[in-house]
């Protein structure tokens, strides 16, 4: 199963990238977070099974 990364900007999605495991997916979202706020203006995230039910989200405070 596939789980994908989702970055949203304030004007919609901004980016998309796959990974094999939850576990990697969620860790990835996570320590990335703060990078893709400042350098990309990200301001929420999400990680997605590939039915589309979300398993993790964060967004700025």
């Amino acid at each position: 199963m596939a789980f994908t990364v989702i970055w949203y900007g304030r004007q919609g999605v901004f980016d998309k990238v796959t990974f094999d495991a939850e576990k990697t997916a969620k860790d990835h979202a996570i320590a990335m977070f703060e990078t893709r706020r400042v350098d990309d203006g990200v301001v929420c995230v999400e990680v997605r099974k590939d039915s589309g039910t979300v398993v993790f989200s964060h967004a700025e405070n």
